[in-house]
């Protein structure tokens, strides 16, 4: 992720890169030589000539990289999940609002166009279905999937139900190693609505989705087609009427003669195509620069990692493997 984030600031006409740290020499040598950008042989020597960074570390290091960053008053933009566990993750909101320093945390799916374009709809959802599998990469096989993978789907859950977790049940079956690989997570809150949530990183294909339930209407989004669909009920609650009412009468013999997509009206959701990585970098950027609130802030990444340890948890009470 590093890497990525060095590629897509060098490209930012608005910003000014300073310098790439990694403590792998090699590998800050080559992202610095591959981006044009100075190669840091420590944080001391680069952060006296910042006014923001990505912290893109092991998540372990996040709180020591950020406090040396917080205490200088430079902006963060940090990788997810915000922390290792709940106790760094609120030291990192404390050490952001002592210092008064932005903090924004790289939960990249708010950014995904298939999601700002369903944002706009202002649906308010009763039932979430998500689902999150890929086959295994071999890379933060040191943290379960909960805060590997499904940390992503936790923030976008929390933001669309707008209300706490009341209570939690999951299930979680190790493979690799000590910790869970693949989970089912159910979620309701206070207000009614559940949430079900699926990961897994042992999975023959990738397949990342989120469907939306509300009274109002239906979203289907594919996460890595960035692609989304919209069914309204006002758009289609008289023509479903007409074909029931059709089948109590008896003029409908045979449901096959019935096409579910003739009846009802499917919208595409009207997607850009901006880069995601792209617009959480220009969010932050902008936040930074105008003093104002991140898309996601520090309390939204502490939220994520405080209902991670809850899933974890449950996890821990009924572990099959």
């Amino acid at each position: 992720m590093g890497r990525l984030h060095a590629r897509v600031y060098s490209q930012m006409p608005q910003v000014k890169v300073m310098g790439v740290f990694d403590a792998a020499f090699e590998t800050a040598a080559a992202v610095a030589d591959e981006f044009a950008i100075p190669h840091r042989k420590s944080l001391e020597e680069l952060l006296p000539e910042v006014e923001a960074v990505t912290i893109a570390a092991p998540t372990k290091a996040h709180l020591s990289i950020a406090q040396e960053c917080l205490k200088r008053k430079i902006a963060c933009l940090i990788e997810k999940p915000l922390a290792k566990d709940v106790a760094e993750g609120r030291r990192i909101v404390d050490l952001a609002r002592e210092n008064k320093t932005t903090v924004q945390v790289g939960h990249i799916e708010r950014f995904n166009p298939a999601i700002r374009a369903m944002s706009r709809l202002e649906i308010e959802p009763k039932f979430l279905e998500v689902t999150r599998i890929s086959p295994m990469t071999f890379r933060s096989i040191d943290v379960g999937v909960v805060l590997d993978m499904m940390i992503h789907d936790i923030d976008i859950v929390l933001r669309l139900a707008n209300s706490t977790v009341s209570k939690i049940d999951a299930i979680g079956v190790s493979v690799i190693g000590d910790v869970e690989d693949i989970c089912n997570a159910r979620l309701t809150f206070a207000n009614g609505c559940v949430a079900n949530l699926t990961a897994s990183r042992l999975a023959m294909r990738t397949d990342r989705r989120l469907r939306v339930f509300s009274p109002d209407a239906y979203v289907s989004i594919d996460y890595q087609k960035r692609h989304g669909t919209v069914i309204r009920r006002t758009r289609n609650i008289d023509a479903v009427r007409e074909a029931a009412a059709k089948i109590r009468r008896g003029e409908v013999q045979d449901l096959s003669q019935l096409n579910y997509k003739d009846l009802v009206h499917i919208e595409e959701l009207p997607i850009d195509d901006v880069e995601p990585l792209r617009a959480e970098l220009d969010a932050f950027v902008e936040a930074v620069k105008n003093k104002s609130k991140p898309v996601v802030t520090a309390e939204d990444g502490l939220h994520a990692v405080e209902v991670a340890t809850r899933i974890v948890e449950a996890i821990g009470q009924r572990t099959l493997g």
